[in-house]
């Protein structure tokens, strides 16, 4: 992993497979991927040109970047598929690594793969760790001063660089005042999450709560169970009233 001292861009060389496709063409297949931290939570793949099997297309002027500098914008063609604005170029980079490289825009792409398994939302930060672990800590959670759950066997859920999550049985809920929403993300560390809004004392709370019904292998553990957003709610862990964490959510 490396920073370039001029610039201050990250970057770190790859060693998982990767590929990318378009209306179900390979538009890109490579073991030499670069990975660039264009913003701090995670990464975006930089693949060598030579590693592109799509046509590009050239548009124009792309967007500008302060610290990897011009771009070139280019249309990605594949067998009749093809996604304008898909692909750019950075050939005349300050952040030299990138000179031979093609980034393709990740939602234009129909799907991506790190070796034989697909992956959603963004890259995965091969920095970033999850761990789910059973605990005896006492967790009461309340909205607008009504409890909504209580558990003394919650599972804790840490994910680098996010707030600890306490993640409860639906037993220990209020499923009562729970709403289903039709709402639903994925994370490419812990899969797709369905959500619901909480009915407390007249006022609907949006999207308060959310729950992973199958996620991906390595959060497992935490199955079906709830979770609430510690930054909207109040949290009392063994009787002691938790700081609402600050993060981009």
């Amino acid at each position: 992993m490396g920073t370039t001292q001029r610039t201050g861009v990250r970057t770190e060389q790859g060693a998982k497979r990767i590929r990318a496709y378009l209306g179900g063409r390979l538009v890109a297949d490579t073991t030499r991927p670069l990975l660039v931290w264009e913003v701090p939570y995670y990464p975006t793949y930089y693949i060598p040109l030579s590693d592109v099997r799509a046509e590009l297309v050239e548009e124009g002027p792309g967007r500008h970047s302060p610290s990897r500098g011009d771009a070139t914008a280019y249309t990605v063609k594949v067998d009749g598929a093809q996604a304008e604005g898909a692909a750019s170029r950075y050939e005349e980079s300050p952040v030299e690594e990138l000179r031979d490289l093609v980034r393709l825009k990740w939602d234009a792409m129909d799907a991506w793969f790190e070796e034989d398994e697909e992956v959603f939302v963004h890259p995965r930060d091969p920095h970033t760790r999850v761990d789910v672990l059973a605990s005896s800590r006492h967790v009461r959670v309340e909205v607008g001063g009504v409890t909504v759950a209580e558990s003394g066997s919650p599972r804790l859920l840490f994910e680098t660089g996010l707030p600890v999550r306490y993640y409860l049985p639906k037993p220990h809920v209020r499923m009562d005042l729970l709403q289903p929403s039709d709402t639903v993300t994925r994370c490419p560390y812990k899969g797709e999450a369905t959500y619901w809004s909480v009915l407390v004392n007249g006022t609907v709370h949006e999207d308060l709560a959310w729950s992973y019904p199958t996620p991906l292998p390595e959060s497992g553990q935490a199955a079906g169970l709830v979770c609430f957003y510690d930054e909207k709610v109040d949290v009392y862990v063994d009787g002691v009233l938790q700081e609402r964490p600050k993060t981009h959510f």
